[in-house]
């Protein structure tokens, strides 16, 4: 169907212009949530839109509809829209080259699913919170499958398909009067969540935070786990994004070829993962997916770009050209980013580090120093092994400065959103504690 639709659209749009881009989007999304062990809304979604971009006389204009019939329409308003805007020498639309044929990133038991079945895989999960000791604040389960067809001027036709599916369990703990909450959740590709895993994981944190005690102020080494990492690590990312380097938003923008972190790290986005939750054969505007190297060994290598900060750059878009939905256009936005440090140590090997399960408030962080403060959720000192929980505590610093020494604890990654990290440990970090003036 979207390849007729794609054909239509490119009918209307050549009338108005010689150089076209159309995006057609098709979704279908199963979305559970319960709160305490009561599911309190289901539902099942199907969307389908088109978002049509035309350059005309120099300048660019786009619109979109999720009306098939409006086609026509949509594509004599995105010319509409071009005369409003000024003329800009840098958009383009992507060149044909081929596509890389992607892994583990469709399911087809997606189409078998049955709602009662899914249900009743949440409620499993749910109702297993009591016989952890613990209880279920709320609880979601989702699946989608999406396609994408991009086709444009320049002959590029760019199809692709993929599933996802999420769980995410919400939970208290409480002895003695004392309460506390964790939270994580699962995600894949692929229809292979472990919710008992999950349940399991999450009651473990709560009740192992129960009995926290205080902490002084004082600068110590940090382990941040996954989720703690990931918060702190998108202030980081937002120094590679080429609009903000060319903004003068980015502290590293001056720093191509210099070593601006640890030479035990590397950081790649690559969007060709086997599984990853962000792989693709190629971004939203139809450049073929690819590995870039963003730091090798501590040194600074590239950035990223779509096609608009790419020509003004002139470079070669890095195929990190991301949008919303077909409702939107184009902008500069990562894939898959593995952080692929050379050596780690174990955590049984750590000596009175602060481990910090979650953040809160990372998105106060100032995304152009790198310079944080923010709220430790669930942590520990961990000393040889041994967990001592925490009451409130904050921490804060530099994650520029912090990741010039930092190092990986463990050996098992896990993916976070677009980050496939492990838990990564950062010296001389200063925690703040509850009583500290």
């Amino acid at each position: 169907m979207i390849y007729e639709l794609a054909e239509e659209a490119k009918r209307e749009v050549s009338k108005y212009s010689d150089d076209y881009e159309i995006y057609v989007d098709r979704s279908e999304l199963i979305d559970l949530d319960s709160q305490k062990t009561e599911l309190n809304f289901a539902k099942e979604d199907m969307g389908l839109g088109l978002g049509i971009r035309i350059i005309k006389d120099g300048a660019v204009g786009f619109a979109f509809t999720s009306d098939v019939s409006e086609i026509a329409k949509t594509c004599e308003n995105a010319y509409l829209n071009s005369k409003l805007n000024s003329k800009d020498e840098f958009y383009s639309f992507a060149e044909c080259e081929k596509l890389p044929k992607i892994k583990g990133v469709y399911d087809k038991r997606f189409k078998d699913l049955d709602l009662t079945e899914f249900t009743e895989s949440l409620q499993s999960a749910v109702n297993a919170v009591a016989d952890f000791g613990c209880q279920v604040s709320s609880g979601g389960l989702s699946a989608a499958e999406g396609e994408t067809l991009i086709v444009n001027s320049n002959g590029v036709e760019a199809y692709d398909k993929s599933t996802g599916f999420a769980m995410g369990i919400s939970i208290n703990a409480v002895k003695d009067g004392e309460l506390t909450t964790a939270y994580d959740s699962v995600s894949s590709c692929l229809y292979d969540l472990d919710g008992m895993k999950l349940v399991e994981d999450v009651c473990t944190l709560a009740k192992s935070s129960l009995g926290g005690e205080d902490i002084e102020t004082s600068d110590r080494d940090v382990v941040l786990d996954f989720h703690a990492a990931t918060g702190l690590l998108s202030t980081f990312l937002s120094g590679f994004n080429a609009d903000n380097v060319q903004r003068g938003r980015s502290r590293i923008a001056d720093k191509m070829g210099e070593q601006i972190i640890t030479e035990n790290l590397s950081i790649y986005d690559d969007g060709t993962i086997e599984g990853g939750l962000s792989s693709s054969s190629c971004d939203d505007e139809g450049t073929a997916s690819k590995r870039t190297a963003l730091v090798e060994d501590g040194v600074l290598k590239g950035f990223l770009y779509d096609i608009y900060t790419a020509n003004k750059d002139g470079v070669k878009s890095s195929s990190n050209g991301f949008r919303p939905s077909f409702a939107g256009t184009p902008s500069v936005g990562a894939s898959n980013l593995l952080f692929d440090f050379k050596k780690n140590r174990g955590l049984d090997d750590i000596d009175d580090a602060f481990l910090v399960t979650d953040v809160l408030g990372a998105h106060t962080a100032n995304p152009i120093t790198g310079d944080f403060s923010v709220e430790a959720s669930n942590s520990f000192i961990v000393s040889k092994g041994d967990k001592k929980p925490i009451k409130k505590a904050m921490i804060s610093g530099n994650i520029y400065d912090l990741l010039a020494d930092a190092e990986a604890v463990g050996t098992e990654t896990k993916q976070r959103g677009s980050f496939i990290i492990p838990n990564i440990l950062l010296p001389n970090v200063r925690v703040v504690g509850n009583n500290s003036n």
